[in-house]
């Protein structure tokens, strides 16, 4: 296990934004995982799960306390029956979809474009294009709380729109199984092309920004709310709406978490005077000390 003390958070981040966490931790086995949680509660410091970095924005001042990346260390990938894939909760979501491309499984090409880790993918049941996780995940292997591990199958996760029992539980992801039906592996790659295509198009990929900041409000898109609201191209410092697609902060160079969040604020309450619509943030804000 790699350790790192007063490692800035920016470097971690698609936000690039964030300021040094006192202990960083890198496993690269669910044991190793094991060990970093349980040395976190014995030195009763908080602990935050991190994955490829994105759909989170820490603080200016860091994280007092042990960031545990699972990551490219816990990223494999294995067929273990017809249809049937084991895959490690640090993959990236895209990697799977390459992979799964590859040997011609139908199914998860939503994921292709999504920037995160299947761990955090599966806490918040990601989703894209008309796909998410739920469609295609058979079971998730977790540690809990107390340090064991659990294996729930796929009606014991509750997965709805970006919500998961992981979140509300608590639990680390470790790996899941998932199944996919066969098809060709030509026509999935095309059909991942034209979404990477369609995502290039509509989504301020040439700025870091979390991913889409708010969630979609029932009835309604948030983008659109926040754009009929007037605010294309709002600004607080350098976290800016985005001008190509208004559901994204983005970061124009030097913003800061404070920056971000007064934005995020602004936007939500100018929304609610124009429409009554309520945004809730999708990225996770996570404080200096902790959740």
């Amino acid at each position: 296990m790699t350790e790192q003390t007063m490692e800035p958070l920016a470097k971690h981040t698609t936000f690039r934004i964030g300021g040094p966490a006192d202990y960083y931790l890198i496993p690269e086995s669910r044991h190793e995982v094991r060990e970093a949680v349980l040395y976190a509660k014995e030195k009763k410091l908080p602990f935050y799960i991190l994955g490829k970095g994105s759909n989170v924005l820490f603080s200016d001042e860091g994280f007092r306390g042990v960031v545990i990346e699972v990551g490219k260390g816990m990223s494999g990938i294995a067929l273990e029956r017809a249809g049937v894939v084991r895959v490690q909760a640090g993959t990236s979501m895209s990697a799977m979809a390459a992979k799964m491309a590859e040997w011609g499984l139908a199914g998860f090409e939503f994921a292709a474009g999504i920037p995160g880790t299947l761990g955090g993918g599966i806490a918040m049941n990601a989703g894209a294009h008309n796909g998410e996780i739920k469609d295609c995940i058979l079971t998730a292997t977790v540690l809990d709380q107390s340090g064991r591990v659990r294996i729930l199958k796929a009606d014991e996760l509750e997965l709805g729109y970006r919500t998961s029992i992981i979140q509300k539980e608590e639990y680390i992801v470790l790996e899941a199984e998932f199944y996919f039906e066969s098809g060709n592996p030509e026509g999935i790659k095309a059909h991942m092309r034209d979404l990477n295509s369609r995502r290039r198009d509509k989504q301020p990929l040439e700025f870091p920004s979390a991913g889409s900041t708010f969630k979609r409000p029932e009835g309604h898109y948030a983008g659109k709310l926040i754009e009929d609201a007037g605010l294309k191209g709002y600004r607080v410092g350098d976290a800016q709406v985005s001008e190509k697609h208004c559901g994204f902060v983005v970061n124009r160079g030097e913003a800061t978490a404070e920056d971000v969040k007064k934005l995020i604020r602004d936007v939500q309450d100018k929304v609610w005077d124009e429409f009554q619509v309520k945004l809730e943030p999708e990225v996770r804000i996570i404080p200096e000390n902790g959740l």
